[in-house]
């Protein structure tokens, strides 16, 4: 909502931490646009992401049968719905909460909207569960965050996407996440990721102005507008010592700094140029 983007950072903050904590689903929440994730239920959308990610890993045309993981599908299965129409044998679909409609006619427009772009999607005429959408998209859907991840098979994935999701992993989990995500990704495969790094409560760094002790904490961590904080080199670090090779395909910088160093916490105030003007960046992971 156009109004919300004057409202100071600071109220925002403690607006989110009192509607986390209401006794709300998230479907609810969704429903009057609050703490939405994503736009995958528009099919337009769902189909360019996907094809943002397969394209750059280098798949198209050469990817008949692959073995697909999303990282965090949001509001929706139309991942795995896009991946089969590309020719995916089996999609593993890993959120930290159960997030994905289970409205059938956001699977049904996503079909059509395949089959008039000229493809050839799985047909979902029978289906009438979510469940049955998914068996016809040969997916597995779970929402127990890493826990999910330990249950897929060691070396089964080839192709392995996130968009705008490992920023959102709690750092207390991050090189595990890396680490499972490794173990799971075959010899020669390859992985896709767009990470921001801007906060998610105006696009900025107003999440640079707390220390750990505060950002960490369940107050805060728990309130839906986290963010690991990693920035730009220690990803990279990360990712080499987690046993990948990072490929930076794409990468966006600030103009200017959002927030002046003089507001930020010690131990990102004393960061490089370098570390702090990058906003956003995309990577592969071989």
């Amino acid at each position: 909502m156009r109004h919300m983007q004057s409202v100071p950072w600071q109220l925002k903050i403690a607006a989110k931490i009192v509607l986390a904590r209401l006794p709300v689903s998230y479907h609810s929440w969704k429903k009057i646009g609050l703490f939405k994730q994503g736009g995958m239920e528009r099919p337009e959308y769902a189909l360019r992401i996907f094809r943002r990610h397969f394209d750059a890993a280098g798949l198209a045309g050469k990817a008949e049968g692959f073995v697909g993981l999303e990282l965090g599908p949001g509001d929706s299965l139309c991942s795995a719905l896009i991946a089969k129409t590309f020719g995916g044998s089996r999609t593993f679909l890993v959120d930290v909460e159960p997030c994905a409609s289970t409205d059938l006619s956001v699977y049904r427009r996503m079909e059509a909207h395949l089959r008039q772009l000229g493809m050839y999607p799985p047909n979902l005429d029978h289906c009438r569960t979510m469940d049955d959408v998914a068996e016809a998209c040969g997916a597995e859907y779970s929402a127990e965050g890493l826990d999910s991840l330990r249950k897929i098979p060691s070396a089964s994935v080839d192709f392995v996407w996130s968009n705008a999701v490992l920023p959102y992993v709690r750092r207390s989990q991050f090189v595990p996440t890396l680490q499972e995500l490794r173990r799971v990704q075959r010899q020669g495969g390859v992985a896709s990721h767009t990470i921001p790094i801007k906060d998610i409560i105006g696009g900025k760094l107003n999440d640079l102005r707390f220390g750990a002790g505060i950002w960490e904490s369940p107050l805060m961590a728990n309130s839906r507008f986290y963010t690991n904080r990693l920035r730009y080199l220690e990803l990279l670090r990360l990712f080499r010592e987690t046993g990948f090779e990072p490929e930076v395909i794409r990468r966006v910088e600030w103009e200017t700094l959002p927030t002046p160093r003089r507001k930020m916490a010690k131990e990102f105030a004393q960061l490089s140029e370098e570390d702090l003007q990058v906003s956003a960046f995309d990577v592969l992971l071989h």
